[in-house]
Formats: C-alpha cells, sequence, structure tokens
C-alpha cells in the first residue's frame, strides 16, 4: 500500500508538471467602433507558442479565400502558421488573443488582388495592350496572390477586450501561370528581387487604405511578405521579410529580412546548404530501408530559421501486410531515432500505407521519451 502511494504521488506531480494550464474560463465584452458583445476567453491553452481563440468563433470576412488562391496546401498551412509566428514578434500570446480578420471581406480582398485598370482598386499591375498574351504576361506577371488579415485582441480593464493589432499577410508568386490565345498553359518565373520590390509597394499602398477603415485608423500593424512555392513543389514557402507600422503611423517604418527555409532531404540544395543534418538523415533512412524487404520510401522535409533546424519532418510510406508489422516496424524506427539521431533535432515521423495512417512517432528535445500512436482500425 506505501508502494502504491508512492507511485501515486508521482504521477500526479508529472501530471502537474507537464498538463497545460486550466484557468478560470473568463466572460468578457468584446469592444468594436460599431458594438459591444458578449465574449468568453478559454481557459485552456494547449501551447505558449499559441495563441487562445476568443469566442463565439467569428469567422473571418474572407474565409476560405486563401483556397482558392494559394497554390498548394502545403502553402496554405505555412501562409496561416508562419503569420502567428510573425505575429509573436510584436503581440505576445500570453496577453492576446487570436481572431480571424473581422476587416477585410472577400469583396475587397478580390478588388485588391486585381490587376490595375483605370482608376481600380488593383495592386497587380496593368496587363497592358502591346503585344501578345505572352508577351503581356512575361513583362507584367500577376505577383500578388492572396491577402490574409489576422486579428489581435487584447484584454482591456472592467472585463474588456479590444482590437490591440493586426497583422497582414502578402502570398507573393514566385512563379506566374497563364494562358496563350490559343489556350496552352505557360508559366514565368518572377525573381526574388522583384518579388520583394512589388511586394513592399503594396504593403505601403495596404498600409494606407487599411488607416481609412473604422477601427483600424490608431492599432499597430505588422506586414508579412511571403514566397509562395510553384504548383509542384512538395515543400511549402517561407515568409522573407516583415514590415512594422506604429500605433497611429501611416507608413512601414522599418522592414526586417526573415531568413526562413524549407528543404527536401535528400536534395541537391540541402546536400550544399545543410550536409551535417543532410548525412544525419541518409544514415537513418539507408537503416529504416534494410528493415523490410518491403518497398520503402522515406522523404524528409526540413524547416530551418537563421540557418537553424527548427523542425524535420519525415514520411514513410511501405507496404504492410499487417499490425503486427506496423507495430514491429513503428517500435525499430523509434528506436534508430533515440540512439542514432542528436537529442537537439526535433523530428516527426508520419508511417502510412495505401490503406492510409499506420502510425506517428515524435521526437522533441526537451523531453526523455517520444510520444508513439499507432493508429487503431
Amino acid at each position: 500500500m506505501k508502494r502504491l502511494m508512492i507511485l501515486l504521488t508521482c504521477t500526479l506531480l508529472t501530471l502537474s508538471a507537464c498538463a497545460p494550464k486550466f484557468n478560470q474560463e473568463e466572460q468578457v465584452v468584446q469592444e468594436t467602433d460599431n458594438k459591444k458583445q458578449k465574449a468568453i476567453i478559454p481557459k485552456y491553452n494547449i501551447s505558449n507558442s499559441y495563441y487562445r481563440t476568443i469566442l463565439p468563433f467569428q469567422p473571418g470576412e474572407a474565409r476560405g479565400l486563401v483556397v482558392e488562391n494559394v497554390n498548394t496546401r502545403l502553402d496554405m498551412d505555412e501562409f496561416e502558421l508562419g503569420l502567428m509566428r510573425i505575429a509573436q514578434e510584436k503581440f505576445s500570446p500570453s496577453q492576446y488573443l487570436f481572431q480571424q480578420g473581422q476587416y477585410l471581406d472577400r469583396k475587397t480582398i478580390e478588388s485588391w488582388l486585381k490587376r490595375k485598370q483605370g482608376n481600380g482598386e488593383g495592386l497587380n499591375p496593368a496587363l497592358g495592350n502591346e503585344g501578345t498574351n505572352e508577351e503581356k504576361n512575361k513583362k507584367h506577371p500577376l505577383y500578388i496572390s492572396h491577402i490574409l488579415e489576422h486579428n489581435y485582441l487584447i484584454k482591456t480593464g472592467n472585463d474588456k477586450v479590444q482590437l490591440g493589432g493586426v497583422v497582414i499577410g502578402l502570398a507573393m508568386n514566385s512563379v506566374h501561370y497563364y494562358e496563350t490565345e490559343e489556350g496552352y498553359p505557360r508559366e514565368v518565373k518572377i525573381s526574388k528581387s522583384d518579388m520583394e520590390k512589388e511586394g513592399k509597394k503594396a504593403a505601403e499602398e495596404i498600409v494606407s487604405r487599411l488607416r481609412q477603415i473604422d477601427g483600424l485608423r490608431e492599432v499597430p500593424i505588422v506586414v508579412g511578405l511571403f514566397e509562395q512555392q510553384p504548383k509542384s513543389s512538395i515543400v511549402p514557402g517561407h515568409f522573407f521579410a516583415v514590415g512594422y507600422v506604429d500605433k497611429g503611423s501611416n507608413a512601414i517604418q522599418d522592414w526586417e529580412k526573415i531568413n526562413e527555409e524549407y528543404y527536401v532531404f535528400p536534395s541537391d540544395e540541402a546536400e550544399k546548404n545543410h550536409r551535417d543534418d543532410l548525412v544525419k538523415f541518409l544514415n537513418l533512412k539507408s537503416d529504416i530501408e534494410e528493415f523490410f524487404p518491403n518497398y520503402t520510401g522515406v522523404i524528409g522535409r526540413a524547416f530551418y530559421r537563421d540557418d537553424q533546424l527548427q523542425q524535420l519532418t519525415i514520411d514513410i510510406v511501405m507496404q504492410f501486410y499487417g499490425k503486427t508489422e506496423v507495430i514491429g516496424f513503428t517500435q525499430y524506427v523509434t528506436g534508430l531515432l533515440m540512439e542514432k539521431m542528436p537529442d537537439y533535432m526535433p523530428i516527426s515521423v508520419y508511417i502510412s500505407s495505401v490503406r492510409g495512417p499506420e502510425s506517428i512517432i515524435i521526437k522533441s528535445p526537451d523531453k526523455n521519451e517520444p510520444f508513439v500512436h499507432i493508429y487503431q482500425p
């Protein structure tokens, strides 16, 4: 009985140290220029890296438009999550609450994404009248593919919350897709210098327009420029610049370079820029492929910030002939991660077959043991 009590005490201590914080749910009043409404601040925050979302959930005015304008699912996810990473530099998750954009509606964003025509609001260059369709598109590509708005709310006195800042993301095309007069698909690559120049020019205009909207005249604004990858890419794009607008200002005071990049493992780019990490991956890949005679595909995606590895995601596709094979293979890969990969390297492994997901393994630098889950039929 004494031993059981000790075990229970240790378990409770472990849970209290690792479990997320459950604060009391707060009822507040959300104030805007036009109205006041009751809202709830959730008591549960799964991580200090994430924002709590104020309830009831209010969909963004342009909800779903990102699916139409961004090339790949990978770009969609990184565009949204990367914009939240940028926001954290200005709006701390411990003080601010997240809300989807409430000021730029679908019609407005669609209007801004059009080509400039006469007195229109389009931010992309006019196509012009000289030359063939191919010549005009090569000379005047579409630079901006999407505009994303995030709102960040802050709690004030007397149980009230109000808008504390706005973050705008501009998804920039690295490739412009178009058709000839005959309907043949064509594409033109956009240089990074042109992408940056056009993105910063559009950002200045967007800030000026935001200041004319009720509720956005005074709040701080952050603008991030995102390089969208080609449609065929198997890695997402990345943010490459961020601009800050002080409270009440009408112009971007400062632009900062963001050094983020995704690499495919293996690839020539990874060999050139991150050879040591690639070698570790290749050794792991070789060990994995020796486990079963069945065909195994192993691909890695590495995310770097300031040339430091932030996350290595490994996808393993394999042919299994039973659940025992899944269990055995997952155990084997888990052992390889713990024995052969450096402790500092955060790794997520997703094992799948033709039937779908089979298991996942998460190895975190701050945890002594990995998280392992095997999907049940």
